[in-house]
């Protein structure tokens, strides 16, 4: 068995192949996961997953060079305390895509949308209805995405079949590869601290999903060929809170989840999912 610093060195390489794979999906259709027409539903059955890799990294390196359409866009904590700090995920695209259109319900963003960064920009429009939004937000119009990102998103929706289902439905993204995350109902840390009866979740999540329940919605969204991979997790948050003993435990127990993660996907933090609009 490998030890942690052994272990930990692969981090990067994971990512470098989970590129490789992504391109490998797009060109011959190569599924690293399970594919859903394989899965049985039976509780004992064996189901194949990649090793994780960091989400952040991983979404930005799959928009180089790419325009990109980032459902979503708005983290409401993110002019606060992630502006800068690597963690808001628009602005982490944004040093990688061509050109970044952000989606986004919030009413933080302003009628005529908002600049973020030379290539970037996010504007108000509905995201269950975005067929309507091409039409209706001038920036769009003419804009035709490479890739669609809706990071972290499909757990705070109301429903997120229909949301998944009207995003294949919209002829403006045909082509397309479409990305998106969401945290994982089997991840190590919400197994561990529900044997001391404590959960960890956002008072803003309503759902959450499993591998299985995850093919699942994709599925009846029409998204039959999908690769799903797991990402670490990352407890930057915490150790921004912490100095000095604190943060080098944080750290420590960060890196120590993260050699758990590595050894068993399924307990990753969350999930990727990639595929095409067709």
């Amino acid at each position: 068995m490998q030890g942690p610093n052994s272990t930990l060195h692969h981090l990067d390489a994971a990512n470098e192949s989970a590129v490789a794979a992504l391109s490998l999906l797009q060109r011959r259709r190569a599924i690293t996961s399970t594919p859903h027409n394989q899965i049985q539903y039976t509780p004992l059955e064996k189901l194949r997953l990649a090793r994780p890799v960091e989400r952040i990294r991983f979404i930005r390196e799959l928009c180089r060079g790419k325009r990109v359409l980032d459902l979503g866009a708005m983290d409401e904590t993110a002019f606060a305390a992630k502006r800068g700090s690597g963690r808001w995920l628009h602005e982490e695209i944004a040093t990688s895509a061509k050109q970044v259109i952000g989606i986004d319900s919030s009413k933080m963003v302003p009628p005529g949308g908002i600049v973020t960064a030379e290539n970037a920009q996010i504007h108000q429009g509905n995201i269950m209805d975005l067929a309507a939004c091409f039409q209706l937000i001038p920036a769009l119009k003419e804009f035709r995405p490479e890739v669609v990102v809706a990071g972290e998103l499909i757990e705070h929706l109301d429903d997120p079949l229909a949301f998944l289902s009207q995003l294949r439905r919209t002829e403006d993204l045909r082509g397309a590869t479409f990305v998106l995350s969401t945290p994982n109902a089997t991840a190590v840390h919400n197994c561990l601290i529900a044997l001391t009866g404590r959960e960890s979740t956002h008072h803003d999540h309503l759902a959450i999903f499993s591998f299985k329940t995850l093919s699942t919605i994709c599925h009846r969204a029409g998204f039959d060929e999908r690769d799903i991979r797991p990402y670490f997790s990352a407890f930057t948050e915490m150790k921004s809170r912490q100095r000095g003993i604190g943060e080098l435990l944080v750290s420590a127990g960060e890196k120590g989840i993260n050699c758990i993660e590595w050894l068993c996907p399924m307990v990753g933090f969350g999930y990727l999912v990639v595929t095409k609009f067709k």
